[in-house]
């Protein structure tokens, strides 16, 4: 069983490798089967580095998205057991799941390199600043929003007004909350990672921070047998 853990864990290390998060075309070189020359005379047709980037880009997405969908995952079964829950509940499970795999993943992906291009990949403590405060003024409030609402329409199948009445209440503590605790995690995820380890360290730390979202998020707490 150890060897099969190792060798997991070995398999997903080679993807990270395989499916880093990168911007540019000429940063995926280094992963094609063939040498990209730079000189101003190309030696191959521009549209096969464009057609390997695209198939990259999308295999990029999916590994991120497959990854968030197990991390949350993983988070809500052990939010299920803190709240009491005896008999696991699949098919809040598996609606965590798809959130992660849907929503969350490709939303982290997209995220960080919407912050390097707009930021240009620079990493003085400005820059750093600078994008954990946009990140905290924007990404953060509708995350959390948007997944209470979710939580409260799709998980737990409440009415509209039920849903709103819940997240009027609690989203103002949750929000202050996240802003005491996400610029920490956004200043070292910026600062100290590299850029193919930004998202899966900003999924993990989320599938931590979806185990107090759920608990936060539930409206009453149903034990089963």
């Amino acid at each position: 069983m150890s060897d099969l853990i190792k060798a997991a864990w070995r398999n997903y290390l080679l993807q990270l490798q395989l499916h880093p998060l990168r911007t540019k075309v000429s940063s995926h070189s280094h992963f094609l089967p063939f040498k990209v020359p730079f000189t101003s005379e190309p030696s191959f047709p521009s549209c096969l580095v464009a057609e390997k980037s695209g198939e990259t880009e999308k295999a990029n997405l999916s590994f991120w998205a497959i990854t968030a969908g197990v991390l949350v995952g993983c988070s809500d079964v052990i939010a299920q057991k803190i709240s009491g829950i005896k008999r696991l509940q699949l098919r809040r499970l598996i609606l965590m799941m798809l959130y992660g795999f849907a929503y969350s993943g490709p939303f982290g992906h997209f995220l960080h390199k919407l912050m390097d291009i707009i930021f240009r990949g620079k990493k003085d403590n400005t820059t750093v600043a600078k994008k954990v405060v946009l990140e905290q003024l924007t990404s953060s409030p509708w995350n959390n929003m948007f997944f209470m609402m979710y939580y409260g329409l799709v998980v737990e199948g409440r009415g509209w007004g039920l849903v709103k009445n819940k997240v009027r209440k609690d989203y103002p503590s949750v929000q202050l909350t996240a802003w005491k605790f996400w610029p920490i995690v956004g200043w070292v995820n910026y600062q100290y990672m590299p850029l193919q380890f930004r998202v899966v360290f900003h999924s993990f730390v989320a599938s931590c921070w979806a185990i107090f979202l759920n608990l936060k998020a539930r409206s009453v707490a149903i034990k089963k047998a």
